[in-house]
Order: structure tokens, then C-alpha cells, then sequence
């Protein structure tokens, strides 16, 4: 097989970001640490601290903010959509862009008018 005839697969942790989102009415959003604890809840063993979700933290928020630059989701920070192709820092909140909603420049430039 070439490599054009390979299918895709998306990373767990943005399909759980999508569905998640998904799962919410239009207009909410959430925080990347909800996402995380959801993901630690469904991988967790016998044994493991209950802060578990902090690993998952990490890679929840890089894949919120490569999802934010292909512009498939929005990137909150303080209410307000941000740009996910500059740094983005401090505390965030992810949702599905809402009608009208314009695509950061980045994800924008990789889609043909």
C-alpha cells in the first residue's frame, strides 16, 4: 500500500476532545482538566493515584490547541476565541466554533474558497 491508500487514524486524545464537545449543547465549553479526568476515569487500574489525570493534561491541551489551528474547535481564554497559532498560556476552555465564527489564519490557509 502507498501511503495515500492508508487511512488516518486521529489520536485518542482528540477524538476524546471532539467527543466530548460533541456531547455538550452548542455554545459550551470545557476545561482541558474535565477531558483529562475523563480519559484517566476510562484508563485507570487498581492502584493508580487519584490524580491520574494530570498526565493526560498535558497532551489534552497540545491536542486542543493543534485541533484549535485546523480549526475544527475553539480555543477560549477568558470568553474570547484566541488564536491557537500563537502561544497560548494561562488557563483555557475548548468548545465547537459556533456559526459565524471565523477560522484562526492558520487553519484558514490550509482550506481551499
Amino acid at each position: 500500500m502507498t501511503q495515500d491508500d492508508t487511512p488516518t487514524r486521529e489520536d485518542p486524545l482528540a477524538a476524546a476532545i471532539l467527543s466530548a464537545l460533541a456531547a455538550l449543547p452548542p455554545g459550551k465549553s470545557l476545561d482541558p482538566q474535565d477531558i483529562a479526568k475523563a480519559i484517566a476515569a476510562g484508563r485507570a487500574k487498581a492502584g493508580d493515584p487519584p490524580d491520574l489525570w494530570r498526565r493526560y493534561l498535558n497532551g489534552v491541551r497540545q491536542q486542543a490547541i493543534h485541533l484549535g489551528r485546523e480549526g475544527r474547535i475553539a480555543v477560549l481564554r477568558k470568553g474570547k476565541p484566541v488564536d491557537p497559532s500563537r502561544s497560548v498560556k494561562g488557563i483555557i476552555r475548548l468548545r465547537l466554533p459556533t456559526d459565524g465564527e471565523c477560522l484562526p489564519p492558520a487553519a484558514a490557509e490550509g482550506r481551499s474558497p
